[in-house]
């Protein structure tokens, strides 16, 4: 009997390919940091990723990381609104900009937004004098995510606006809808999924961003220290199983939120 033709030629060599490549490098380091933790015991474990210093760590990088995506979401849809639907003189290099903080090293980008936002910086030193301190604060650290973040929004964002129809929204301003309505009822459905993709990259990126955090956030204890700054405390200190309990924290609440926000993405449905 003659061997039935895959539809699909290389099937099995390219699977194979593939579960060795995500085994070797995704699957075994994730093993291994589930694994180093149990050292601790579960007393231990819970003890470690409980404690009041490890607490506010997880909190300001999740909360920040969270507010500085939800915070790009209007940003990154106004940028890719601009870049898609006008065309002007410098447009392209508009476009490339919103690429530099996929290219430039996030330690120069950490440098760069400490020298802005300083008390004494150009930025930070009128900012000061209303009273209000942006580095070496919170605040820092949600600015230095809100700048790592906004590409992802714009280019999940770019695609979808550009393949949407204009016909649609004549078709609302035909029928009497307004051009706000029309954005809320219209544009805004069609772009929710690309939206909710954009929120969780660049949430997923903010929060395990080192680089461009560490300068600017100046990195108190309890106040602006970031849980992969105390990964590193952690294992400067050799407390390698400590240091890994925190990642495992870290893995696990980012798992969650990301599962959240696909599932959310899968059951939406444009009215």
């Amino acid at each position: 009997m003659p061997r039935r033709r895959d539809a699909v030629p290389g099937f099995g060599f390219s699977l194979s390919v593939t579960l060795l490549w995500l085994g070797g490098l995704v699957l075994l380091p994730l093993l291994a940091l589930l694994l180093r933790p149990a050292e601790l015991g579960p007393a231990g474990l819970w003890h470690s990723v409980t404690e009041p210093r490890v607490l506010a760590a997880l909190q300001l990088s999740f909360g920040a990381a969270l507010a500085a995506s939800a915070l790009n979401l209007p940003l990154g849809l106004l940028v890719a609104w601009v870049l898609v639907r006008y065309r002007f003189p410098g447009r392209g290099l508009l476009d490339a900009a919103v690429d530099l903080p996929f290219a430039l090293p996030t330690a120069v980008a950490g440098l760069a937004l400490t020298a802005l936002y300083a008390p004494n910086g150009w930025i930070g030193a009128p900012l000061a004098a209303l009273g209000l301190k942006v580095a070496y604060t919170p605040l820092g650290v949600g600015l230095a995510m809100l700048f790592v973040g906004l590409p992802f929004v714009v280019r999940s964002v770019e695609p979808v606006l550009r393949d949407l129809p204009r016909e649609a929204e004549e078709a609302a301003a035909t029928l009497g809808a307004t051009r706000a309505q029309a954005l809320w009822r219209v544009v805004l459905p069609a772009l929710a999924p690309a939206l909710l993709a954009g929120f969780a990259m660049a949430s997923a990126r903010a929060i395990g961003e080192y680089g461009s955090v560490i300068f600017i956030a100046g990195n108190m204890p309890m106040v602006s220290e970031i849980a992969p700054l105390l990964i590193v405390t952690r294992l400067e200190q050799f407390d390698y199983a400590g240091a890994a309990a925190v990642g495992l924290a870290m893995l696990a609440l980012s798992f969650l939120m990301l599962l959240a926000l696909n599932l959310a993405r899968r059951l939406w449905r444009p009215a």
